[in-house]
């Protein structure tokens, strides 16, 4: 019954690190959309969500990542 010591990694580490590889795919769909503009554009096409969308994802993502990263004191 003494202290427990708390060896774990963090779920909030793997939650930013999942939001992060989220944000790289749709700001990859984002870009491959400038290259080659789909067939039949949303009616916000011309604002480019998925880019934004994917932009603030890897910021979350990677603030999460490192705020909650394993090792650190």
């Amino acid at each position: 019954m003494g202290t427990k010591s708390s060896t774990g990694i963090s779920i909030w580490f793997f939650i930013g690190a999942l939001v992060l590889c989220y944000g790289v795919l749709i700001l990859g769909a984002g870009l491959w959309e400038l290259v080659r503009p789909p067939a039949h554009p949303t009616v916000l096409n011309e604002l480019r969500p998925a880019l934004w969308w994917g932009l603030l994802l890897i910021v979350l993502g990677g603030v999460y990542s490192y705020k909650f990263r394993p090792g650190r004191k």
